[in-house]
Formats: C-alpha cells, sequence, structure tokens
C-alpha cells in the first residue's frame, strides 16, 4: 500500500505541494501556540536578585478558583514579620533576612528622577537583602545612620559621594554613599535596616496597614554541594530539611516555601499575571488556529483527492475494496504530511520565539521570561495534524471508495449532478447560527462578547464552504439563463464551468471568502472595541491634564495639594490602577472572574464622569464601590448589594454598591473606594492626578512649572492617542495574530488555486483540439478568476456585514464598525491579485504544452 501511495504521488506533484504547504504552515502555527501553552504552565524566571537565598517564603500570589485554571495576583502580598526571627531559628539555617521593597530613585544633578535600576515601585531595599544576591561584592561599609546609603556599583556615584534620593514618596532627602555592591542584580538602593523600615512603613511598632510586615523571607543554609553560574547553592540534601521544616512551621499559615527555580516567581508577583496571559493566548489562539488549519488542509485535499478521483476509480474496478481506497488516500497524504511535518514544526519554534519577543517590547511579557522548549509541543503538533490529514483524506475518497465500480469510473471526468442536501443543509444551517452567534454584542458591551463577532464570521464562512456547491451552481445556472444570444465564447464557456463545476469552483470560493471575514471581522473587531474604548474614557474624562511621576514608583506626597493650588485649576483628583477578582455565582455553581479595577475617591466626580445611572460617586467612601451596568446586570450586582472580592493581594473583601455607570469599557467593570484599597496595592502611592482646570493657557503652564520645579513629575494631556500610542497591548498582539493567519491563508489558498489549475490541463487540451485558440482559452480563465474574486469578495462581504453590523450598533451605536478606510479596498485588491495569478500563470505553463501531449499525459 505504501509502495503504491508513493507511486501515485510521484504523479501528482503539483497538486500535492499544496497539502505540503497547507501542512507546514498548520504545523508552524499549532506549534507556536504549543510552545506559548507549555511556557505558561512551566517557564520559570531567573532567581535575580535571589540568586542567593536557598529557601524563599512568600505569600501566595495566586487566586485559585474551584476547578478553574490560578489566577495571577498582582499587588504584593506581604508576610508577617515576626517570621524571621522564628525561621532564623530553625536547624541548618545560617541566614534569614526579612525582605522588603518600596518606591526610591535618584536625584542627579540637575534634579531629575534616575531610575536605581529594576522597578523603581519596588528598587528601596533593606541592607540586609543584599545577602540574598548571588557573589555580591560590596566595595565599603554598611549603611548604619539614618542618612546613609548603599547603591549598586553601576549606579554612578563613588563611596563617600553625597546623594539627593527620592524614597517612599518623601520630599527628596541628602544621604551619603557608604558602599557599592557588585552583582548582576544588585540594582536598587539599599538603607539601613531600621530606616528601611521606616520609609516603608514597616516598622513594627507603626500604625500603617503593611506596620510589622515584609514581602517575603529568604533563608540561607549551610552550603554543601555548590551550584553553577555563580549561585550559591546549598547541598540539595541540607536544603530539602531545611524547606521541609520551614513547611511544617508555616503550615496553615496560606504562605509558600519555594526553592530551586521557583525562587523567580518571588522576585516579583506579576510574574504570574504573566505566565497566565501565555496561557490565556494560547488557549484563544488554539480555536482559530486548530480550525483554520484543519479548514485549509481539508481544502487542499479535497482538490488533491478530487483529481485523483479517475485513479481511484480503475482501482475500484479491477478489484480494490473502499477501505482499501481510503487507505490508498490517507497513506499518499500522510507521506506528504510527514515531509512537511519537519520544517513545519521547526519554523513554529522559531515563530515562538519571535512572538515572545513581540510580547516582550510591548511589556506584556518580562524581558527575562524564557520560553520553554520541549518536545511535547512537537508531539503535540504531530498528532494533530496527522490525525487531520488522515480524517481529511478519508472524507474527500469517501464518495469513489463507495460507489460501484463502473458509475466510479464515469464520474471521475465529471462533478455529481446533484450536490449533497445533507451538506448543503448543514451549511445553511450554520450559516444561520453564525448569525444569531452575532447578536451577543449587543448583549454584551464588553470584549469577550465583541470577540464573538470574528468567530461568528468564521463558522459563517464555514458553513458557506459547505453549501457553497449548491450554491455556485444555483448562481451558475441563473446567470446561463440570462446570458444573451450574441456572447463571447470565453464567456459562455466560463459561465458553464461554474455551472457544470460548481463543487471545484467553492472549494476556491470558500477558503477566500474565509480570509475575507477573517480579516474584516478580527481587525474590525479590534479597531471597533478600542473606538468604543476611545469614546468611553474620552467622554467620561472631565479633566484635561494628568500629573505622573514614573520614574519615582508613584506621585510624591502633597502633590494634590500643591496641584489644587495651582491658578486655574478647578479640581483635581488621584487614581490608581489595580486588579480584583469578583467572585459571584453563575447557573447556581460559584465563579470567579479577574478585572481590571480603578482606585477613586469621592472628588473623582468633579475630574471623570463614569456615566453613573444609579447612585453616586460621592458615596464612595469605606468600604464600597461603584460596578458598571454590565456587570450589575450579569452578577446580580444592583445599587445597595454586597458582592465579593479578592483584591490584588489576595485580602477577600465584601463591599458594598453604591454607584452604577455605563462606561464600564472605558473606566473597567468595578471601581474601588481609597479606603477599601488601603493596604493592599504593591506601593501605596498613586499612579496619576487628574486635574480639571479652567481652560486657559495660564493654567496649564502653572501645571508644567510645578512639574518642573518637583522632582519626577511629568504632565501630559488626557486625550486619547490618535494614532493608537495608548491602544492595550492586546490590540496589537492580535492584529500580530491577523497578518500570520492571514499570510498562511493566503499562501494556501494561492497553492490550492494553482493546483486546481493545473489539473485542467485535459480540459485545457481537449478545448485546444476542437479548435479553441490559446487567447480564447486565456479569456475564459482569466473570466473564472474574475468570477472567483468576485464571488469571495461578495460572500466575504456578505457574511461579515451582519457581525460587523451588530457589533457596531452594540459598541458604538450606529450599524457599522469603526476601522480604517483602506483595508476593504486593500482586501479586493489581495483578493483579485491572488486569483488573477494562481489562475494565469499555470494557464500559461499549460498552453505551452502541445494538446495531444496534455492528453497523454493525463
Amino acid at each position: 500500500m505504501l509502495h503504491l501511495a508513493l507511486r501515485m504521488a510521484a504523479h501528482r506533484i503539483t497538486a500535492l505541494l499544496a497539502v505540503a504547504c497547507a501542512v507546514l504552515g498548520g504545523a508552524a502555527l499549532i506549534t507556536t501556540t504549543g510552545v506559548l501553552a507549555e511556557s505558561g504552565l512551566r517557564s520559570q524566571l531567573p532567581p535575580g536578585r535571589l540568586g542567593g537565598a536557598d529557601v524563599v517564603v512568600a505569600a501566595d500570589q495566586e487566586f485559585h478558583p474551584s476547578g478553574d485554571l490560578p489566577v495571577a495576583l498582582p499587588e504584593r502580598a506581604t508576610v508577617p514579620g515576626r517570621l524571621v526571627e522564628r525561621l532564623a531559628a530553625l536547624p541548618g539555617v545560617t541566614d534569614a533576612v526579612g525582605d522588603i521593597g518600596f518606591p526610591a530613585a535618584l536625584v542627579d544633578g540637575r534634579g531629575q528622577a534616575v531610575p536605581a535600576g529594576g522597578d523603581p515601585r519596588t528598587a528601596g531595599h533593606g541592607w540586609s537583602s543584599t545577602k540574598l544576591l548571588a557573589d555580591a561584592r560590596v566595595t565599603g561599609r554598611a549603611p548604619s545612620g539614618a542618612h546613609e546609603v548603599a547603591v549598586s556599583a553601576g549606579a554612578g556615584p563613588a563611596v563617600g559621594e553625597t546623594v539627593e534620593v527620592v524614597a517612599n514618596g518623601r520630599p527628596a532627602a541628602s544621604y551619603r554613599v557608604t558602599a557599592l555592591v557588585g552583582a548582576p542584580d544588585a540594582d536598587g538602593v539599599y538603607f539601613a535596616d531600621a530606616t528601611a523600615a521606616g520609609l516603608a512603613g514597616r516598622d513594627a511598632g507603626g500604625a500603617g496597614p503593611r506596620a510589622g510586615t515584609v514581602d517575603l523571607v529568604g533563608l540561607r543554609v549551610d552550603e554543601g554541594a555548590g551550584g553553577g553560574a555563580g549561585e550559591r547553592v546549598a547541598g540539595s540534601g541540607a536544603m530539602e530539611r531545611v524547606a521541609d521544616a520551614v513547611r511544617a512551621e508555616v503550615a496553615g499559615t496560606g504562605l509558600k516555601v519555594v526553592t530551586g527555580a521557583d525562587r523567580g516567581d518571588a522576585v516579583a508577583p506579576g510574574v504570574g499575571s504573566a505566565r497566565s496571559l501565555l496561557i490565556l493566548l494560547a488557549g484563544s489562539l488554539g480555536g482559530i488556529v486548530l480550525l483554520i488549519t484543519g479548514f485549509v488542509v481539508a481544502g487542499a485535499l479535497g482538490v488533491t483527492i478530487a483529481g485523483q478521483r479517475r485513479d481511484l476509480a480503475l482501482m475500484r474496478a479491477v478489484g480494490a475494496t473502499p477501505q482499501q481506497i481510503r487507505r490508498l488516500a490517507a497513506a499518499q497524504s500522510t507521506v506528504v504530511a510527514a515531509v512537511a511535518l519537519v520544517p513545519g514544526v521547526a519554523a513554529g519554534y522559531l515563530l515562538a520565539g519571535r512572538f515572545r519577543e513581540l510580547l516582550a517590547d510591548r511589556g506584556v511579557l518580562p524581558a527575562e521570561l524564557p520560553l520553554t522548549v520541549g518536545p511535547l509541543p512537537a508531539l503535540a503538533t504531530l498528532l494533530l495534524v496527522v490525525a487531520a490529514v488522515q480524517l481529511s483524506a478519508r472524507c474527500a475518497a469517501w464518495r469513489t471508495s463507495r460507489m460501484p465500480a463502473t458509475e466510479a469510473v464515469a464520474e471521475s471526468r465529471s462533478e455529481p449532478r446533484t450536490p449533497s442536501r445533507t451538506r448543503t443543509g448543514a451549511g445553511l444551517l450554520l450559516m444561520l447560527g453564525a448569525c444569531a452567534l452575532s447578536a451577543v454584542p449587543l448583549l454584551s458591551r464588553t470584549a469577550l462578547g465583541a470577540s464573538v463577532t470574528s468567530i461568528a464570521g468564521i463558522l459563517a464562512a464555514i458553513g458557506l464552504a459547505m453549501a457553497g456547491p449548491a450554491l455556485v451552481r444555483g448562481a451558475g445556472e441563473a446567470a446561463v439563463r440570462r446570458l444573451r444570444p450574441g456572447v463571447a465564447a470565453p464567456t459562455w464557456l466560463a459561465l458553464a464551468n461554474v455551472r457544470a463545476y460548481a463543487l471545484r469552483l467553492s472549494g476556491v470560493v470558500g477558503p477566500l471568502a474565509m480570509g475575507v471575514v477573517f480579516v474584516l471581522t478580527y481587525t474590525l473587531t479590534q479597531t471597533t472595541v478600542l473606538a468604543a474604548t476611545s469614546d468611553d474614557t474620552r467622554t467620561g474624562t472631565l479633566a484635561q491634564y494628568e500629573l505622573t511621576a514614573p520614574a519615582l514608583g508613584g506621585l510624591p506626597d502633597g502633590t494634590l495639594t500643591a496641584v489644587r493650588e495651582v491658578p486655574g485649576v478647578r479640581a483635581a483628583a488621584a487614581a490608581r490602577a489595580t486588579t480584583v477578582v469578583w467572585e459571584y455565582e453563575e447557573l447556581r455553581e460559584p465563579a470567579a472572574e479577574s478585572a481590571p479595577a480603578t482606585i477613586l475617591g469621592p472628588d473623582a466626580r468633579d475630574v471623570v464622569d463614569l456615566g453613573v445611572t444609579d447612585g453616586g460617586l460621592d458615596r464612595l467612601t469605606g468600604a464600597t464601590v461603584a460596578v458598571s451596568a454590565e456587570a450589575a446586570r450579569t452578577r446580580g450586582a444592583g445599587l445597595g448589594e454586597r458582592i465579593r472580592l479578592v483584591l490584588g493581594d489576595g485580602a477577600r473583601v465584601d463591599a458594598r454598591v453604591v454607584a452604577v455607570y455605563d462606561r464600564g469599557l472605558g473606566f473597567g467593570p468595578v471601581v474601588l473606594s481609597r479606603e477599601l484599597a488601603a493596604g493592599h496595592t504593591t506601593t501605596g502611592l498613586d499612579q496619576r492626578a487628574l486635574v480639571r482646570t479652567d481652560g486657559t493657557s495660564a493654567a496649564e503652564a502653572g501645571l508644567s512649572a510645578l512639574a518642573a520645579d518637583r522632582t519626577g513629575l511629568a504632565v501630559a494631556g488626557t486625550a486619547p492617542d490618535a494614532a493608537g500610542a495608548d491602544a492595550p497591548p492586546e490590540v496589537w498582539i492580535n492584529l500580530a495574530l491577523v497578518v500570520v493567519l492571514l499570510g498562511y491563508l493566503l499562501l494556501s489558498i494561492a497553492n490550492k488555486l494553482v493546483a486546481a489549475t493545473a489539473q485542467r490541463r485535459t480540459e485545457i487540451a481537449a478545448l485546444r483540439l476542437v479548435g479553441t485558440t490559446p487567447r480564447q482559452i486565456l479569456a475564459m480563465m482569466r473570466r473564472e478568476a474574475a468570477v472567483v474574486a468576485a464571488a469571495a469578495l461578495a460572500a466575504g462581504l456578505a457574511l461579515s456585514a451582519v457581525p460587523l453590523a451588530l457589533l457596531g450598533q452594540g459598541f458604538l451605536g450606529h450599524p457599522w464598525p469603526a476601522g480604517p478606510a483602506w483595508l476593504l479596498p486593500a482586501v479586493a485588491a489581495t483578493v483579485v491579485a491572488t486569483a488573477y495569478l494562481t489562475v494565469e500563470l499555470p494557464t500559461r505553463h499549460a498552453l505551452r504544452t502541445p494538446p495531444a501531449d496534455g492528453l497523454r499525459a493525463a
């Protein structure tokens, strides 16, 4: 069987190239998705500044919903400071360090803030934290006084110099540099331990919400067998004994004890959210990639097997069983797939690396987070692609293998007279279902509701592919009946071919229409949601300016007071962003969803207009929240109701709803009061101040002067960037996905068209023998290409119209989406060029072969 399959493949190289290209591209995309998923589950950050710690104790930075993947919590949760002494007393522990991080930055001679390295929100540490560094080289002595610091060796200052430091929102103060710390991850400003605790509000006797706590506890264990790469690692036996003792000590507290590669997760709590994003991204990509790959591979195999119907029919005539015919078709296709799988998988690993770089450049992933490159994605790709090829090949050969031998031979040169009613009905039902699914944006004005638009478009395109033969045949018959008697011969031949070979033509129109639908729905969904979000933000932001201090890790104390004193300022309010997990019931089952949240006070009503429909922001004090109308409707969180939230550091709270607002797309589904969020963010500092002025140039000049006079402050307008620079990273990720999948679709469609045209050599030769000139044949094929392009564009636009109209109505209030005006002409030009070139070039090649030789070769 394999020998026969190889010999058949050798005679159909052109057609099988389409299968090889489809498999290669599909394997690359599936492998990329698999690498992202595996990295989200297994990738680990390097231990960084915890490289010298053997055991790390930290709070669990994940929320674990029942029966679902963990949800990362981005705000630093704390550990009781009294735990440090208890752990230091355990056998085998040589050092126990309670590490804290808080905002800190150096100030240069021009009064400009200079980040001390790493995240400015956690750049300040106590001196004892240097014990957690791997191979730290200290020049000088430890800071001991309240005005002494140590800095990293590459920061610039020398030992003995005096530097200005802004710490945790306090005014800049002078400190003497007593030491330089040399280590790969030593970036930061190191204060005396008591000074650091005071600056961070962590004093054991303090009154702050985080008094008496540390971020994590790092333990050093008696050294045994060393590690590598300059990193101190205790002997594995001693370390495990200590780790077990620590786990017993903290049992029941909810704290995590990590060693080895897991230490990198404790450095920054946002890393878990980055890995969770990879899992979610792979999950969302996986469905679309598998759907498109299966569609393209099945279409390519359909063209290939259709070109071999005569060979398969003759085998039936000489005694081959239906099962042998299907096995032969599957074996031949699997051989081709196996050849294309290896380069496809290799390209997938390379594509995953490029995609990770894109995510890192956009700030979605930490630059230090590596991809996990293992064999599992390749194995999964192998199984999925081979299964798809086997199933598609057997389905494509099913009709020929089940027919009586004489009928199979008779039909090998033609197509079935009547398209399958079951297939046509299923396709029409799928298109109707896609139209019903398109109504979701009318009911849910959220990003999740908008994503249904593109899914509905793809399902409608698949329905078109199934019902295509009947629709194309009906359109062809209608066109032929309306032909005038004097129509040109090429036009008559082209339309006759449309009617007679509806299955062949629909196999080309379907993928092209899917490309049109995919580009329009995916791109316009992103631009429409972005436009609706920008409209919400623009309409709801009464403030004309915002002040930030990114290099300081947050706004310094007293900023709001100073802003309000600027002439022309009407109102000013502070704002912060965080993340919460909303626990609720859905169909009487517990559910939880992570959501962005804004932290505001009652004074925010003067600088933002959330479109409040019930209640008021003036009540936003204490344990209260405001929620969007969409969230209130779907989760039963109306005015006066109490909701359960898990804050960004894992703290569970019950809050009362005091306001319901309309502009949830621009401001998120929930707004927290400042009192509710106090003590539950990493720094406690405000991220920005929103300022509303009287609109005069004097007010703008006053704000600019204030920002120039105060270290680290920056002033900017609040108007959304028209060029899209303010777009969320997810928008650029989705657009990059559109480009990659469109390239795959176009390549596969082009190969399929070339293969379908090349298989018509016999038809072209027969036309030439009965007197048709090469010019007439070219004219006929060009008209067929025009019919293909026009049908694909018309079908793609028709299938996209309903989902996009409902999306525009739901998000923008009018039945059309927002997007670039050049998109539709660009799509039309691409479809026309693809159809013309992939028909013209193979036809010219076939015309160079003498007709008799063409018939003999067939």
